[in-house]
């Protein structure tokens, strides 16, 4: 009877989960949909649920205007990722292991820093590279983008490597490695999922970043894609299908980073959440 009543809340829970999972991705539905109908059929009431006269003119539209965009998103995604690995990696590993003084409240003031509203930040960059005169530039945006992924960086790095035995720092030690040698060549390949963490969460937020982007390099000749799908639209563009379609293509790598990296990524969230 308990084994009834049992099976039959967990089809319920399964039902329930299935239809929130639906509802949250009907959007990304939509989008593929509207991606793939003509304009002519975007108005039509009641609506196509599926492109029955489906096109590929967006997509052709993306390939011929928006690869730019995507390619300094790429481009800024990954010199993101390697800026704030080189900062946070050496940061975490010094909270974690050498200990400073003031450690604690260093960790405290990197959870604040993430509290800023990133308005305040942009305007903040803005005074400073107008001053630099690096405004419109992608050197700019990278390092912009890396303070918001940093103190992230070096918490999940610090959490990580806290973990990380006592014994197998000793016999480095013991070994003649110095602190250099032993973050590099014992800590850094151990702290594998940590590194994977950080480096998609890195890159998510320079690849979905629009805040920055516009405030800081809305006139520069190497724009992000999402300044692209916003000109797009700011024009007064009626193709839908092809602003669809961009959305459509700019969202590919982070789903495909997010699929392969979820291993990582798990492992390297809940790193330090359990102590021995």
């Amino acid at each position: 009877m308990r084994k009834s009543r049992s099976q039959h809340v967990a089809r319920w829970k399964t039902a329930v989960g299935l239809g929130l999972t639906g509802l949250m991705l009907f959007p990304v539905y939509w989008m593929i949909n509207e991606s793939l109908t003509r304009d002519q059929d975007m108005r039509k009431t009641p609506p196509d649920w599926l492109p029955v006269h489906g096109t590929l003119d967006g997509y052709r539209a993306v390939l011929h205007q928006q690869l730019p965009y995507l390619g300094t998103s790429l481009f800024i995604g990954l010199g993101t990722v390697a800026l704030t690995v080189a900062v946070a990696a050496p940061a975490g590993y010094a909270l974690a292991k050498l200990r400073p003084p003031g450690g604690g409240v260093l960790s405290f003031a990197l959870l604040m820093a993430q509290m800023i509203p990133g308005i305040i930040m942009a305007m903040g960059f803005y005074a400073i590279y107008l001053n630099l005169g690096v405004l419109n530039s992608v050197p700019g945006l990278i390092v912009a983008d890396s303070t918001i992924a940093v103190p992230f960086g070096t918490l999940v790095f610090a959490a990580f490597m806290s973990g990380i035995p006592e014994e197998l720092m000793q016999a480095a030690k013991t070994d003649g490695a110095g602190q250099v040698r032993t973050f590099w060549s014992i800590v850094m390949p151990v702290s594998r999922n940590a590194v994977v963490t950080v480096s998609l969460f890195a890159f998510l937020w320079a690849w979905s970043d629009f805040m920055f982007a516009n405030t800081l390099d809305s006139g520069g000749g190497a724009q992000p894609i999402t300044l692209g799908i916003y000109h797009y639209i700011g024009n007064n563009n009626q193709q839908w299908n092809a602003i669809m379609a961009t959305a459509v293509v700019a969202s590919i790598p982070a789903t495909v980073l997010l699929v392969v990296a979820q291993r990582y990524v798990a492992a390297g969230v809940t790193a330090g959440a359990v102590k021995d």
